[in-house]
């Protein structure tokens, strides 16, 4: 079990022993009284990728569904149309691993951080239930939230190894292996030195915009993942010594 943030209170008589062990183990339980459920008993959850902060889907749910989600670490819904509570990959296996749960200043909605198995909410079979475009207030074509751009980054990098296209910047650097992806690396993080040192911060912006980009193709080459990469980060968050 994960520990983090918690609502529990009120609970079924067959899940108070568990919430007693739970709080055995440092996990921080909340009052689930706080929460403002609709007049059939729901709650609207909004279920986010833990590491980039993607809105991968999100789902209604009731007390019981709160409860048993907070008990097994893994998320269960309530279906409307089935009226019946649904565990998230029972079937496909793309299971949730649940890192915590917020609400929202009126307590009328859950932000559910997770960890998502296989890397897809959606039934479509894609990453997130919001891949489509339907409407952008902007000219740029394929709008990626600003929180989620370096893991789309990357993702487009590992297509281009995988499916590689002609005259992409990226695959020539692929192509060319470590010496010319490391070589980039160098250059770009002497230029990041030297903007800094010249205090310019339009400079300082795009030359690290550059070396976050090569670093990523390096990441890619020798097939290691973004997101572990982020995983370390959180992680090292977490230590004692407080690395940040």
């Amino acid at each position: 079990m994960v520990k983090s943030d918690f609502l529990s209170n009120s609970l079924t008589d067959n899940n108070k022993l568990k919430f007693t062990e739970l709080s055995s183990k440092n996990v921080h339980i909340l009052n689930i009284e706080k929460l403002q459920f609709d007049q059939n008993g729901l709650i609207l959850g909004v279920v986010q990728d833990w590491l980039d902060g993607t809105i991968l889907m999100v789902a209604w749910m009731n007390r019981e569904a709160i409860e048993i989600t907070m008990i097994t670490g893994q998320g269960h819904y309530w279906s409307r149309s089935r009226k019946k509570l649904w565990h998230k990959g029972g079937t496909s296996g793309h299971f949730q691993i649940v890192k915590g749960i917020r609400h929202d200043c009126d307590a009328d909605v859950l932000l559910i951080s997770v960890e998502q198995q296989g890397d897809i909410a959606c039934h479509t079979g894609t990453r997130s239930c919001f891949s489509s475009n339907n409407y952008e207030l902007t000219a740029t074509k394929n709008y990626t939230a600003r929180a989620d751009v370096c893991t789309e980054l990357a993702k487009t990098i590992v297509q281009r190894r995988n499916f590689p296209e002609t005259g992409s910047y990226t695959n020539k650097l692929l192509e060319g292996g470590d010496n010319r992806i490391l070589k980039k690396i160098g250059e770009e993080s002497v230029e990041f030195v030297m903007a800094c040192k010249d205090k310019n911060n339009d400079d300082i912006i795009g030359e690290a915009a550059d070396l976050i980009f090569h670093i990523q193709v390096a990441l890619a080459h020798h097939q290691v993942k973004w997101h572990d990469v982020l995983r370390t980060l959180s992680d090292r968050r977490e230590v004692k010594r407080r690395l940040w």
